[in-house]
């Protein structure tokens, strides 16, 4: 809502700005004809994009300006580390937990969060570099921007979007299912039967919409609020957590842990895959950047640490509950709860739900921040309509974005199944990460203008490599290849691919604040393990990618090219112009070609 907006021939305005320039203000939607001579430049315009780089210097300054008014730098490393928290530990443990042990891992599913867990970690240290260096609220959008160009950065943008999005929606319909246990009904009798819609998405869940309603009017308030409520929250969420570990072991046996792994090393990993949904949300505190008051100090404390902490915490509850109860006897929806009941605890599951829902309302907080501060970001650049960039002059927060982001969650919370949903998520956000990885690779090997074209040719191949041979490994088990021949081939591949770029190809960079440890051991890991859980994914679920990754080329073919191309070329203008008034105009280079 752009309060005090300025609107044609200097006259001010109030409420909501609804004018055509407020959505699409650049030369190529200025008509009908210019909108035809755009579309005809098209491939010239997309090869442009596609080898386009965007500086540092640029995402920092003179794209954060295009919001307006700046947003409060009010975060300290404290805040981001119950922000990790806070935005990790809710849905995933609560309800994935039970769903994938009772159906796919068994009580190995302690060691699939082992594997998922050490998969988040890695891509925590990738982002927590690119955070500190480069601190603002586009997150790994404005990294792939810098790092990988513009078109790669849009379609992470897209799977950013529907990654929140799904998120959001998941943990609203958990929160319904603990919801309904609290008040001692069953999971889904709050639900709304709609027999005439498909069976995934005939359970209308109209309390998930009122809850993100909710979480979306504090959201809009002030980050420094929505960081003290979450804090709150946090605290009473950990004390529930220790209770369950405290009072659901004394009521353990032993014995339900001695078939550990019946759907063997296969459904270990098949769980690992759909329970890195349980891990997603770290990535919403890196979008806090811009808003931390010492990024080298406080995002590497806030995230890591907060990692750390979710991790141990996951594996010790999943260990509990699959002690608790037979794998098989598990109930899907509320696990904990019908857990405590079973065992003779009935009033604990009370605490159980109640716990749940704190947790899962931080998560959704959390989530409203991060999301809505990624498209501001990305509306900055024009990717996206720039009223969706406008920050609150008064509040210091991105409404516009925090509203239509938690409008989209909305609607899939109110029809879609959480199965579809977590599935869908892990594949967004694996690919994302591993896009993260390959740019923390490209950042520490390649600078424009530094390095030789032959150290940039060996860096190009082998990252090329390591994708080749982490997708070969995805694949043979993916297809279900029998043996241990092809990964005898393959793993050793990536390791020979990974050895020669530590050996052969000079560092370019190093990092000036914070660096990750172990590069390149460490990024070309996190892409070796985010693609082998995607191979872990069931096909039905690259199916629906597959759909919205070519809508989101659609919409960049006919929209969203032409208005970031126009932006980025006037940002260069505005730059040049800078310079020549500095008596600097001889050099000056484009902002958006090279480092």
């Amino acid at each position: 809502m752009a309060v005090g907006a300025e609107a044609g021939g200097g006259v001010r305005r109030r409420g909501c700005a609804c004018a055509k320039a407020d959505f699409f203000p650049e030369e190529s939607f200025s008509s009908w004809a210019a909108y035809g001579r755009a579309l005809r430049s098209t491939a010239p315009r997309l090869a442009d994009r596609l080898t386009s780089r965007s500086l540092e210097a640029t995402e920092l300054h003179e794209v954060r300006a295009r919001s307006g008014a700046d947003m409060k730098r009010d975060l300290t490393w404290w805040d981001l580390a119950w922000f990790g928290v806070g935005a990790v530990i809710g849905a995933g443990i609560f309800v994935l937990t039970g769903q994938e042990a009772k159906e796919v891992a068994g009580p190995a599913v302690v060691v699939s969060y082992v594997v998922s867990g050490v998969s988040a970690m890695l891509s925590v240290f990738c982002y927590t570099e690119f955070a500190v260096e480069i601190p603002v609220a586009g997150g790994s959008f404005a990294y792939l921007r810098v790092e990988l160009g513009d078109f790669m950065a849009f379609v992470a943008a897209g799977n950013i979007l529907l990654e929140y999005c799904i998120g959001g929606a998941a943990v609203a319909r958990a929160w319904t299912s603990y919801f309904a246990t609290l008040l001692n009904h069953q999971p889904s009798d709050f639900r709304i039967h709609a027999p005439a819609l498909s069976p995934h998405y005939s359970e209308l869940d109209p309390i998930a919409v009122v809850v993100i309603t909710l979480i979306c009017a504090l959201a809009v308030l002030s980050t420094k609020g929505s960081s003290r409520f979450n804090y709150l929250l946090s605290i009473l969420h950990l004390a529930v957590i220790a209770f369950i570990i405290v009072a659901g072991l004394t009521k353990a046996d032993t014995s339900n842990m001695r078939d550990f792994a019946p759907f063997g090393a296969r459904g270990i990993f098949a769980a690992s895959a759909v329970l890195f949904f349980a891990y997603i949300g770290f990535d919403a505190v890196s979008t806090m950047a811009e808003e931390t008051r010492n990024p080298a100090r406080d995002i590497p404390v806030g995230l890591v640490g907060s990692m750390a902490v979710t991790t141990a915490l996951y594996c010790v509850l999943a260990v509990t509950l699959c002690l608790m109860q037979p794998y098989g006897a598990i109930d899907k929806d509320a696990p904990f709860s019908v857990a405590f009941a079973d065992r003779g605890m009935d009033w604990a599951k009370y605490v159980v739900a109640f716990g749940a829902l704190k947790g899962m309302t931080t998560v959704l907080l959390v989530s409203a921040v991060g999301q809505a501060r990624y498209l501001t970001h990305i509306a900055r650049t024009h990717m996206m309509p720039p009223w969706l960039a406008r920050v609150h002059p008064r509040t210091g927060t991105p409404v516009n974005a925090t509203v239509v982001m938690l409008f989209a969650t909305a609607v899939i919370a109110f029809f879609t199944d959480l199965g579809i949903l977590a599935n869908l998520l892990s594949i967004s956000t694996l690919f994302i990460f591993m896009l993260v990885a390959v740019a923390l690779l490209v950042r520490r090997y390649y600078v424009t203008g530094e390095t030789t074209a032959a150290n940039r040719n060996k860096l190009v191949a082998c990252i090329a490599a390591i994708l080749a041979t982490s997708v070969a490994t995805a694949t043979c088990w993916g297809l279900n290849v029998d043996g241990w021949v092809p990964y005898a081939v393959t793993v050793p591949a990536w390791l020979a691919s990974t050895v020669c770029l530590w050996a052969l190809v000079p560092q370019a960079r190093t990092p000036k604040l914070w660096g990750a440890p172990l590069v390149p051991w460490l990024p070309s890991a996190s892409i070796a393990i985010n693609i082998f859980l995607l191979g872990s994914i069931d096909a039905k679920s690259f199916e629906r990618f597959g759909i919205w990754s070519a809508a989101l080329l659609v919409y960049y073919l006919f929209v969203g090219l032409h208005a970031s191309y126009d932006e980025a070329k006037a940002i260069a203008a505005e730059a040049r112009a800078g310079k020549v008034e500095d008596g600097d105009a001889g050099q000056v280079a484009p902002p958006t070609n090279g480092k």
